[in-house]
């Protein structure tokens, strides 16, 4: 098996991440421990909070994925689980809270595991050190025991070749074009091989979708989709240096006549957008509406234990209100049930006759009147303070209540934002996955370029797009006779010399010196704005000038304001 493992926070993006159900066929949480909450979202931000209230740890979560190797098949559960225990061991983190998810994506399945760091009893974050090692350690000990062969790099077997891992550039780069970084080196190499001049080269970089721009140092490649690569770095041939590319370039090409970085890249956005609504509107929304009908299966479940749960709340309120109203019924029957008995017992004893005669002439029988009316009155005060208690219990039942159901629809709450997530990442995934196809496609096809010699009208960027789209239009002069479009391998080589050679009519050479000498008059002229008249309006030269003029006419205002 391959682990792979992090020290991370984040845990509510990590959670949605384990919960997209697009980009994976098959999910289940299989356990989750040492948090109130059933759920992932619950649980982490449980963690969360139990991190920052007693730590300043910010990566407070452990978080490891287990891969078997596709050559010896998948694990069963307890073998994972056993794999599980052996990590939590060795790195110090028994005990710790965890969960588990396992995987089906592509058919492969796979296993998520994630502790917290965080020990509230010594109020401190386990800490990891050499957690690569000690999984390769774990990693050996546990397929020696289950009879499974390591996975490369974990044997006693050394390779000669330097590994390299690719940079998180490298890495978004090859997300968004598809591309590794070794296969553009390749496409580009051999380009650069089969190319018998500067015209024909840039041109097959052309086809290949990369725009010749200059950056902080002359001859960078911008793609369609923006990345920036240096030329000299995709051509993988050591005879080559960075002065034999300028040398062959810079005759045809000059650094200064090229666009730089931010205008071809705004060049390819034009073109990149345009193709992908394009694109957009084509797609027949079949992949959208079985997403959509997925997540509306899924909420539904969630809307039916909602109404389900709201059904026991209004429940439990009407059964708490018929139970107190008992007791309260229950304390008045029983304070009636007391007077009319003593009413009763007074009545039987009260005297006749003569004993009622002489009662009433010795004053005993209003004594007996006032004994009475007291021990009615306290009787009376008895009952309202148990009133009182019972009124005052019965609305702390009440609250209870009611804070417990604010509490149930918090988390219910709490439930549809963490759905209303997941529904956001499988759509986000789901537009990324059509993306990719599509790019794939565009690859594939002839029309992936950057398209310069389309009438593309910029939006928003000003005039410096329509200088570059110019600049390089002028630059690459004679292209009109362009390569048929198609896959550029086949038959490159002959594509190239044919391209090499300019069309009838335009065999001139490009006079640089003298387009810039005109660029820098018209400058002079009307601001440096250049236009749209298909010349080489600004250089960097040119530039330079236009703002040293204009620092020089301010200059001059400020003294004569002075």
């Amino acid at each position: 098996m391959i682990p792979k493992a992090s020290q991370r926070g984040g845990g509510q993006d990590l959670a949605t991440h384990l919960l997209n159900a697009f980009d994976n066929e098959y999910v289940e949480v299989a356990e989750v421990s040492g948090a109130i909450a059933p759920d992932l979202h619950g649980a982490f931000a449980e963690w969360e909070a139990v991190a920052h209230g007693l730590t300043r740890c910010r990566n407070y979560l452990y978080s490891l994925s287990i891969n078997p190797d596709p050559e010896h098949g998948p694990l069963s559960r307890d073998q994972y689980r056993a794999y599980a225990d052996r990590v939590e061991k060795a790195l110090g983190l028994e005990g710790q809270p965890r969960a588990l998810v396992f995987h089906i994506k592509d058919g492969r399945e796979h296993c998520h595991v994630v502790w917290s760091r965080i020990d509230y009893q010594t109020e401190k974050a386990v800490h990891i050190a050499f957690d690569r090692e000690k999984l390769m350690m774990v990693t050996r000990e546990f397929a020696r025991e289950h009879g499974l062969a390591l996975p490369k790099g974990y044997g006693p077997e050394r390779s000669d070749e330097p590994r390299r891992k690719a940079s998180a550039y490298e890495r978004a780069q090859e997300r968004a074009t598809g591309l590794s970084k070794e296969e553009r080196m390749v496409m580009v190499t051999q380009a650069w091989r089969q190319s018998d001049s500067p015209r024909a080269f840039v041109r097959a970089l052309e086809d290949m979708g990369y725009i010749l721009a200059t950056g902080n140092r002359p001859y960078v490649l911008v793609d369609i989709y923006g990345a920036m690569n240096a030329l000299p770095k995709l051509i993988d041939d050591r005879a080559v240096r960075t002065k034999d590319i300028r040398a062959f370039l810079s005759k045809a090409f000059p650094p200064e006549s090229l666009p730089t970085v931010d205008e071809a890249r705004a060049l390819a956005a034009q073109h990149r957008k345009a193709r992908e609504q394009f694109a957009k509107a084509r797609d027949d929304g079949r992949q959208r509406e079985q997403l959509a009908r997925a997540q509306a299966v899924r909420r539904e479940k969630l809307i039916v234990e909602q109404a389900a749960k709201r059904a026991r709340q209004e429940e439990e309120r009407r059964a708490l209100a018929r139970q107190q109203l008992a007791e309260r019924q229950y304390q008045r029957g029983q304070y009636l049930a007391e007077v009319s008995r003593i009413r009763q017992r007074r009545a039987e004893a009260r005297p006749t006759g003569l004993a009622a005669f002489l009662g009433r002439v010795t004053g005993v029988s209003a004594v007996i009147r006032q004994v009475h009316r007291y021990q009615d009155a306290r009787r009376y005060l008895a009952f309202r303070n148990e009133k009182r208690a019972l009124t005052a219990r019965q609305g702390h039942e009440v609250a209870d209540l009611e804070r417990r159901h604010a509490m149930q629809a918090l988390d219910m709450a709490r439930h549809v934002k963490a759905l209303d997530t997941v529904d956001a990442r499988e759509r986000k995934a789901l537009e990324e996955r059509r993306v990719r196809e599509q790019r794939a496609q565009d690859r594939g096809s002839a029309q992936h370029m950057p398209a310069l010699s389309l009438d593309l009208k910029p939006r928003g960027r000003g005039a410096s797009v329509r200088k570059a789209k110019n600049r390089h239009q002028d630059t690459l002069r004679g292209r009109e006779d362009r390569l048929p479009r198609g896959p550029a391998v086949p038959g490159l080589k002959e594509d190239m010399a044919r391209a090499a050679q300019p069309p009838p009519g335009r065999e001139e050479a490009v006079d640089l010196r003298s387009a810039f000498a005109q660029a820098a008059d018209d400058g002079r002229g009307d601001g440096g704005d250049g236009g749209d008249d298909g010349r080489i309006t600004v250089t960097r030269a040119t530039r330079r000038g236009e703002r040293e003029r204009t620092r020089g006419r301010k200059r001059g205002d400020f003294e004569r304001e002075r």
